[in-house]
C-alpha cells in the first residue's frame, strides 16, 4: 500500500510540469524594482490580492491598448516554476519602461499564500506582480474559455496577448525562449 501512494505521488509530481509547446494567435499589475534593493529602502510588502475565476477570465480577455501582457500562472512548490522566474524577473527590467506587463498568477493553496507566496513575492520584488487564484474554484470550462491549449493539466503556463494576438507556452521557459516570444508581439 505504502509503495502504490509512493508510486501516485511521484506520478503526481511528473505530471504536473508537463513539455508542451502550443504558440497561438494578457488590470496592469507592474513594478519598477525586480530584486529586493539592498539599500535602506523599505521593502513592498506583499498585499494579498485573490481573483476569482471570472476576475482571471476578464483579465485575461483582450484589451484595445498597445500593451503587452505577459501571464505566468506558477506554484511556489513548482520546481521548473521557480527556475524560469529569473528570466522573467530580468526581462521585467529590461523593459520597465516599455508597455509590458508582467503578472504571476498563484496557484498556491489558499493556506500557503500568507507564508509561501507572500515570502517568494517579497524576496523576488513582485510584490505588485502576483495575484492568487483558488485552485479548486476553476471549473473545467474555465480552460476551454480562456485558452486555446492549456486543459491546466500542468504548470508553468504563460499566457501572452497584445490585442488579439495571443501566445500559449506550457513549460519552463528559458531566457531564449521568452525573448523570441516577447519579440515576436513588436
Amino acid at each position: 500500500m505504502k509503495k502504490l501512494f509512493l508510486s501516485l505521488c511521484v506520478i503526481a509530481a511528473l505530471t504536473s510540469c508537463n513539455k508542451k509547446e502550443v504558440v497561438t494567435e494578457n488590470e496592469d499589475f507592474s513594478t519598477d524594482s525586480i530584486t529586493v534593493p539592498e539599500t535602506n529602502e523599505p521593502v513592498a510588502l506583499f498585499t494579498a490580492v485573490e481573483y476569482s475565476p471570472e476576475k482571471i477570465s476578464d483579465f485575461l480577455a483582450a484589451k484595445d491598448n498597445d500593451t503587452l501582457y505577459v501571464t505566468n500562472f506558477f506554484a511556489t512548490w513548482c520546481g521548473p516554476c521557480m527556475r524560469e522566474i529569473p528570466h522573467f524577473k530580468e526581462k521585467m527590467l529590461e523593459l520597465k519602461d516599455q508597455p509590458v506587463k508582467f503578472t504571476f498568477v498563484s496557484l498556491d493553496q489558499k493556506t500557503d499564500w500568507p507564508t509561501d507566496v507572500k515570502n517568494f513575492a517579497e524576496e523576488n520584488g513582485l510584490t505588485k506582480n502576483v495575484i492568487l487564484l483558488d485552485g479548486t474554484l476553476l471549473q473545467p470550462d474555465f480552460f476551454s474559455k480562456n485558452f486555446k491549449s492549456w486543459d491546466g493539466s500542468g504548470i508553468p503556463f504563460t499566457y501572452m496577448r497584445k490585442r488579439d494576438k495571443t501566445d500559449e507556452y506550457m513549460s519552463m521557459m528559458t531566457k531564449e525562449q521568452l525573448d523570441t516570444k516577447i519579440n515576436s508581439f513588436k
